[in-house]
């Protein structure tokens, strides 16, 4: 790929993504497969004038190591080292930059009970100063090419013609292509448009159905509004949380969601995948989930703590979208959430609220948007997917019609 197109994205990740401001801390996250490009992006976050960039590097191996060797409580122990790093952390507020490269079966054979109960013993030390940054920081979510993700995506591919392919198609579906800044201020204006369209109506819930069986209600919370693009943060910063992004989304109402879902795509959790799942709600919760692959992972992801089992977000994405007309199944959330509508189960946006930014998290919270420790995404768009709006005043609205916007 040429070193000036990586240049070009490395910009827009931080001047869009990000969006660094003078004098701030930036850090960036990264696995080990493109250590060049992870230097073009500090280069860049300094060359829009950051104080201190720092790289925090990532090796799925030495996770496995550290799961299995480990005893649980030296698994679930925060030293103190870390609990002044989360303090240094909310009093400088650092952009974030996680540049994703995951094989999706790269965890393949952990532990996952263990691993799980390590973070859930975490949580509630680590979760105070989380939750004293939440809408105050900038952070951007960008993926580069790992050989074993590339071949995953490109089977029967030589490795260095897969990790070409792949660069390819995550610029392409980045919009990185010319002016690439332009045309994401051009996409973001798009996706608020959609955004102020939907607010406009006031849905009350959206009734979801497709061929494959999904027939499932979801309430919306009344003060709650659908959001796209880029958001503001409570430091009144602009700033594009993930690239690429298609969805229109919002946090429904925690306890309002009935009926049946399927999933139409993989999901990658914790470095393996489930396939093949549904998941049945009664009033709001998660009570019945089924996979083909993956069933035990399934059900461990919704008992992770009292939340999990519960929705925190309804993202609308048309077939139309330029991820799923690449005909790609990216085998990462990141992406193939970007080719369909979605769902979330766990933890909601306290900054679909309408005027959060006057509120607290806990007035947030109250108003009915989830929390938990999780947020995983799962796909539930097809082509035969139907979406229903029920207004506060009692109108239904089509919303999607066979996969694709009604409107």
């Amino acid at each position: 790929m040429k070193k000036t197109v990586l240049r070009e994205y490395a910009r827009l990740i931080v001047r869009m993504g990000v969006n660094v401001q003078k004098g701030q801390d930036v850090v960036v996250y990264a696995d080990l497969d493109q250590p060049e490009f992870v230097a073009m992006v500090v280069e860049e976050a300094y060359k829009a004038k950051a104080r201190e960039v720092t790289v925090e590097w990532n090796y799925p191996a030495l996770t496995k190591y550290h799961v299995r060797y480990q005893s649980l409580k030296t698994l679930s122990t925060v030293e103190d080292w870390q609990i002044e790093k989360r303090k240094h952390q909310v009093e400088t507020l650092p952009c974030r930059i996680h540049l994703i490269s995951d094989d999706p079966d790269g965890l393949k054979g952990i532990n996952m009970a263990k691993m799980a109960k390590a973070r859930q013993n975490r949580y509630p030390i680590l979760k105070p100063y989380a939750d004293q940054m939440e809408n105050r920081q900038q952070w951007c979510i960008a993926a580069v090419p790992g050989l074993a993700w590339a071949k995953k995506v490109f089977p029967g591919v030589r490795g260095s013609q897969a990790m070409e392919k792949l660069w390819e198609a995550i610029l392409s579906t980045s919009r990185v292509n010319g002016d690439a800044v332009q045309a994401w201020k051009d996409h973001d204006q798009d996706l608020m448009n959609r955004c102020a369209y939907l607010n406009d109506l006031g849905i009350a819930s959206l009734h979801y159905t497709a061929a494959n069986g999904t027939d499932l209600t979801v309430g919306m919370i009344k003060e709650a509004r659908f959001c796209g693009g880029g958001e503001t943060n409570r430091q009144g910063i602009f700033f594009n949380p993930n690239i690429p992004t298609e969805e229109c989304f919002i946090s429904p109402m925690r306890g309002q969601a009935d009926g049946i879902v399927y999933a139409t795509k993989p999901l990658s959790y914790q470095g393996q995948l489930i396939e093949g799942f549904s998941v049945r709600f009664e009033g709001g919760k998660a009570v019945e989930v089924h996979a083909e692959k993956g069933e035990e992972l399934l059900k461990q992801m919704i008992s992770m703590d009292e939340g999990a089992c519960y929705l925190g977000e309804c993202a609308l994405v048309p077939q139309k979208s330029p991820i799923a007309e690449s005909g790609l199944l990216f085998y990462n959330t990141l992406f193939d959430e970007n080719a369909a509508c979605h769902l979330a189960l766990g933890m909601g946006f306290a900054d679909t609220i309408d005027d959060f930014q006057n509120k607290t998290l806990d007035e947030c919270r109250r108003l009915g948007i989830n929390e938990s420790m999780i947020h995983e995404d799962f796909m539930i768009g097809c082509d035969t997917m139907d979406i229903t709006a029920t207004t506060w005043d009692g109108r239904e609205v089509p919303v999607f019609r066979q996969g694709n916007w009604a409107f």
